[in-house]
C-alpha cells in the first residue's frame, strides 16, 4: 500500500531513514495500531520540523510519497486514533508551511479534508481536545505565507478559530488566541503596501476581519468574550512591537478604558496585565493617551490588582515621573497603613503624604485574615524586587520604611502593643505568620545596602536578635533571619569603622554569639544546618574585622562546631564541613595565629576531614570537605610545595574510588589549581604574570614540573578519569590533560604512535591508548607493573601526552550518551519494533 519510491535527490533525510519511513507511515495509520507514546509521535514532528528547515521546497513530500498515503490513510479511517489524527494534522502543517509544499497538498485536495469544513471538524472525533489542538497547531504551523492567509478566511476557517478561543480546553484556547496573533501579523506585515497610520488606515481584509472580531467581542455583554479579546491583545502587545499597534490601540483604547469604571463587566484583572505589556513596547513611550490610562488604572483597580502593574511600572526608565510617583504610593499605601496603625497619634514620619487609593480599603483588606497576609506578602515581594534593581529609577523613602518593615516583624511575633483599633487587629492577623516574616525579612536585608538606614540600626538588632532567640521562631524564619542579620552585620561594621561606634559593633557581635552558641545546640537539625551555614556567611563577609575575629575565638562557636562534625545528620556534617574549612582561615591559616600552640589542632583538623573524606557514608559531607581542600590549597593554606604535593597526592588517592561523581570531580579541579602552583612556583607561562625565563632555564624548570606531577600520581588519575562512568568527570580530565599538553608541548604536533611501540614504554602506552578508546566500558584499566604505564615515569607520561589522540578522546567525550538513540533512525526503528511487539503478543495468543 505504502510505496518508498525514492528518488535519487535526498538532501535532509538519509538513505536508512527513507528506508524505514513508508513501514513507519503504514503502521501508524494501521486501524489496529498500538496506542504510540505521544513523546514518541512530538520526537517525530521534531524531525519533520528540522527536514523542512533544511529543505523547504516540495522535494520532501515528492520524494516520500508515503506521507501523503499516511494522511490520505487516516482520514479514510471510519474511527482513527484520536492522537494519531492529531499527528497528521499538525504534520500536515508542517509540510504546508513551505509555499511550494502548500499548493502541492492543495492540488491534491488534502488540505480542504484536513482543515476545511468537510473534514475532523464535522466529525464525532472532533470532540476529542488532542484533535482540535492537533488542528489549530496544524493552521499554526501551515500560516507562514499569503496563500494559507486566504485559504482560512475564504473557506471559513477563520470562524471556526473564533470559536475556539473559548474552548473548555484551555490549552486549545490558548493556542487558537495565539495562532489569531499570528494571522494578524502575518497579515499586516506581509500584505500592506504603505505603512498603516490613524490617518491611512486601510488594513488588510484577513487582518481587518480579526480587528472586527475583537472589536465586536470586546463591545459584547459576555464577559466571556471580552476575555477573550483581552487576552488575544494582551498576547499581541507583548510579542509585537510594531508601530501599527499605535494605530489599533487608537481604535480600540475608548473601549478598553471604559471597563476600568463598569461595575457590570469584572475584567479590570486582565487590565493589568494588559497595560503591563503595552508599557515595555516603545511604541507607547511618548504615547499620552496610554498613560493616561495607566494613571487611571492605577487609581481604580484595587490594590492587589494594582501592585504588579505599579511595580513594572516603576522598573521602566522611560515613564513620565507623575505616573512613577503614584505607582511608588500605590505600592507603599499597606506600608504607611501598617505604620500608622502601629500609634496613634504617628510618633514619626509616615511614608506618603497622599493616597491613590482609598485609605479606607486598603485598612478594609489589612483587617480582613483572608487578604491581610496575601496584600503585605504582595507589597513585600515587589519592594523586594525594587531594592533588587541595580540602578532605582526613584528614591524610597528608606527610613519610614525601615520603620514599617520592623512594625511588621514585631507584630508577627507579639512583641508591639498598638495602640489603635486597626494595629490591634492586624497584629492578632499577623502572629507568627510565616509568610509574612519571611517577606518582611527579605526586604530587611535588602535595606541593609540603602542610604539613610544607619540612623536605625540599633533598633535593627534588636528586631533581629528577638528573632533569633525566640523559642516561636521556625526553622524557615530563622534561616531568613540569619540572612538579613549577616547583611546587617556587614552594615554594622562598614558604620562603626566610619562613626567609631565600636562599643555598640563589639556588644552586639558579642549577643549574636551567644545566640549562636545555643542554636548550634539545637535539637532541630534544620537550625543547626541553618547556623552553621549563618557562621560561614559571616566568616567569609567579616574576617578582615578584628572585633568580629576576638568575639568569635573569644565564643564557644568553633568548639561547638567543631564538634558538628560527628552530627548524625549529613546535611549538618557537611555545613560543619565547610564551617570549620572558613574556621581554619583565622585559627591556624590566619598570620597573626600562635603557630605552635595551633599546629596540633591544624593536623587533628585536617585529621578529621581527610576522616570524613574517606569514611563518611553519605556524599554531601564528602562533596564539603573536597570543597574546602579546593579553597585551601587555591588560598595556599597547605604550606610550601612540597607540603602541598604530599597532601594533593593523599587527597586524589582517596577520591579517585569515590563513588560520588561530584567528589571525584572536585579531585580534578583540585589537580588543577596544584598544577597551576607547581608551573607559577617555577616561573613557567602557566602562571599569566611569571617571568619570561630562557630555553633551557624553562626546560629544566619543566623537568621539575613533570616529576612532581608523576611523585603525586596526579597521571594515573586523569587519564583513569577519562575512563569515568559520568561523563562530566572524564571531560574534566581530559580538558586538563590537553592543558598541562600545551605546556609541556608547546609547538605540539601529533607523534605517530607507531614511532614508539617497539619500546617497552611504547607498547605501554599504545595499550593505555586502546583501553581509552573504550571509554567507560574499559573493565581492565593499564596500572603500574607488569605490562602496565608507569603513571609516576615522566618519560612514559611525556610520551603518553605527546602520542595519545586526545582531541578524539575529547570529540567521544562531549557527545551526548544518548546521541544513538536520539537519532531519527533510532526513532523510526523504535515505533517499527512497537508494532513487532504488538504482532508478537498477538501470535501468541492464537
Amino acid at each position: 500500500m505504502f510505496s518508498p519510491e525514492p528518488r535519487s535527490r535526498r538532501r535532509a533525510m538519509t538513505h536508512e531513514c527513507s528506508v524505514l519511513l513508508p513501514r513507519v507511515c503504514a503502521a501508524l495509520a494501521h486501524p489496529r495500531q498500538p496506542r504510540y507514546d505521544d513523546t514518541c509521535l512530538e520526537k517525530l514532528l521534531d524531525w519533520f520540523r528540522s527536514l523542512t528547515a533544511l529543505d523547504p521546497g516540495v522535494e520532501l513530500v515528492q520524494d516520500n510519497p508515503c506521507l501523503m498515503q499516511f494522511t490520505a490513510s487516516v482520514l479514510a479511517l471510519p474511527k482513527p486514533s484520536p492522537s494519531i489524527l492529531s499527528f497528521a494534522l499538525r504534520l500536515a502543517g508542517i509540510l504546508a508551511a513551505s509555499e511550494s509544499c502548500f499548493q502541492h497538498l492543495q492540488q491534491e485536495k488534502l488540505l480542504v479534508r484536513l482543515f476545511g469544513r468537510d473534514g475532523p471538524l464535522s466529525s464525532a472525533v472532533w470532540e476529542d481536545a488532542s484533535v482540535r489542538s492537533g488542528w489549530v497547531h496544524g493552521v499554526h504551523s501551515m500560516t507562514q505565507h499569503q496563500p494559507a492567509l486566504h485559504f482560512l478566511c475564504e473557506g471559513g476557517g477563520i470562524d471556526v478559530i473564533f470559536t475556539l478561543q473559548g474552548d473548555p480546553s484551555l490549552f486549545v484556547a490558548s493556542a487558537a488566541s495565539q495562532l489569531l496573533v499570528h494571522m494578524l501579523t502575518l497579515s499586516v506585515e506581509s500584505e500592506t503596501t504603505k505603512p498603516l497610520t490613524t490617518k491611512d488606515c486601510d488594513w488588510p481584509a484577513c487582518a481587518e476581519m480579526i480587528i472586527k472580531h475583537i472589536e465586536d467581542s470586546l463591545q459584547s455583554s459576555s464577559a466571556s468574550h471580552i476575555e477573550q479579546s483581552l487576552k488575544l491583545l494582551t498576547s499581541l502587545f507583548g510579542s509585537c512591537h510594531a508601530l501599527w499597534t499605535e494605530v489599533l490601540w487608537l481604535r480600540i483604547a475608548k473601549q478598553i478604558e471604559s471597563f476600568l469604571m463598569e461595575e457590570t463587566v469584572q475584567v479590570q484583572h486582565m487590565l493589568a496585565n494588559l497595560l503591563l505589556k503595552m508599557s515595555r513596547s516603545p511604541v507607547f513611550d511618548t504615547e499620552g493617551s496610554f498613560w493616561a490610562l495607566v494613571t487611571s488604572a492605577l487609581e481604580h483597580l484595587t490594590p492587589v490588582q494594582a501592585g504588579p502593574l505599579a511595580v513594572r511600572i516603576l522598573r521602566l526608565y522611560k515613564c513620565p515621573q507623575d505616573v512613577r510617583i503614584q505607582a511608588l504610593t500605590v505600592l507603599l499605601q499597606p506600608m504607611d497603613c501598617i505604620l500608622r496603625a502601629a500609634s496613634q497619634p504617628l510618633e514619626y514620619a509616615g511614608l506618603l503624604d497622599e493616597s491613590v487609593s482609598d485609605p479606607i480599603t486598603i485598612e478594609s483588606l489589612l483587617s480582613s485574615k483572608s487578604s491581610c497576609a496575601s496584600l503585605l506578602c504582595q507589597t513585600l515581594a515587589h519592594l523586594k524586587e525594587l531594592l533588587s534593581l541595580v540602578d532605582l529609577p526613584m528614591d524610597l523613602p528608606s527610613t519610614p520604611l525601615l520603620r514599617s518593615l520592623m512594625t511588621i516583624l514585631q507584630f508577627c511575633n507579639g512583641f508591639l502593643s498598638p495602640a489603635s483599633p486597626l494595629g490591634n487587629t492586624v497584629s492578632r492577623i499577623l502572629i507568627n505568620n510565616f509568610r509574612v516574616q519571611r517577606s518582611a525579612l527579605d526586604v530587611l536585608a535588602a535595606l541593609s545596602e540603602q542610604k539613610g538606614c544607619d540612623t536605625l540600626i540599633g533598633s535593627v538588632f534588636d528586631v533581629l536578635l528577638a528573632y533569633l532567640e525566640s523559642p516561636n521562631t521556625s526553622p524557615t524564619v530563622l534561616k531568613t533571619t540569619f540572612q538579613a542579620t549577616s547583611k546587617w552585620l556587614v552594615r554594622l561594621q562598614e558604620v562603626s569603622c566610619s562613626n567609631s561606634q565600636w562599643q555598640q559593633a563589639a556588644k552586639i557581635l558579642e549577643d549574636v554569639f551567644l545566640v549562636l552558641q545555643k542554636r548550634l545546640c539545637s535539637p532541630c537539625w534544620e537550625i543547626r544546618d541553618s547556623s552553621l551555614e549563618f557562621l560561614t556567611v559571616l566568616i567569609k563577609c567579616l574576617t578582615d574585622q578584628d572585633e568580629f575575629r576576638q568575639s568569635l575565638l573569644s565564643s564557644e562557636v568553633p568548639r561547638l562546631t567543631e564538634n558538628l562534625l560527628e552530627d548524625p545528620e549529613s546535611y549538618v556534617r557537611a555545613s560543619a564541613v565547610t564551617a570549620v574549612g572558613h574556621l581554619a582561615f583565622i585559627t591556624y591559616f590566619a598570620p597573626e595565629s600562635p603557630v605552635v600552640e595551633n599546629q596540633c589542632n591544624k593536623e587533628n583538623t585536617i585529621a578529621k576531614l581527610q576522616e570524613i573524606l574517606s569514611t563518611d557514608p553519605e556524599g554531601f559531607p564528602r562533596r564539603a570537605v573536597i570543597s574546602i581542600f579546593i579553597e585551601w590549597v587555591r588560598q595556599g593554606c597547605t604550606g610550601q610545595l612540597e607540603d602541598t604535593e604530599q597532601f594533593v597526592s593523599r587527597v586524589i588517592h582517596t577520591v579517585e574510588h569515590d563513588l560520588d561523581w561530584e567528589v571525584r570531580l572536585g579531585g580534578l579541579e583540585l589537580v588543577d589549581i596544584f598544577c597551576h602552583h607547581a608551573f607559577c612556583h617555577f616561573g613557567l607561562p602557566k602562571c599569566p604574570y611569571a617571568p619570561v625565563s630562557s630555553a633551557v632555564t624553562s626546560s629544566i624548570h619543566q623537568n621539575e614540573v613533570l616529576q612532581i606531577l608523576c611523585r603525586a600520581n596526579l597521571f594515573s588519575f586523569l587519564f583513569r578519569s577519562l575512563c569515568d562512568c559520568d561523563q562530566p568527570v572524564g571531560q574534566r580530565a581530559c580538558d586538563l590533560l590537553l592543558n598541562l599538553r600545551i605546556n609541556f608541548y608547546p609547538t605540539f604536533t601529533p607523534r605517530d604512535s607507531r614511532e614508539t611501540e617497539d619500546s617497552p614504554v611504547g607498547h605501554s602506552i599504545a595499550w593505555l591508548q586502546r583501553t581509552l578508546r573504550q571509554g567507560s566500558l574499559a573493565k581492565n584499566f593499564p596500572t603500574d607493573g607488569g605490562n602496565g604505564v608507569d603513571f609516576q615515569d615522566p618519560e612514559s607520561m611525556m610520551i603518553a601526552l605527546g602520542t595519545i589522540d586526545l582531541e578524539e578522546l575529547r570529540d567521544e567525550l562531549n557527545k551526548s550518551s544518548d546521541h544513538v538513540e536520539k537519532s531519527p533512525q533510532s526513532l523510526l526503528q523504535d515505533i517499527l519494533a512497537t508494532v513487532g511487539t504488538i504482532e508478537e503478543n498477538e501470535a501468541d495468543c492464537y
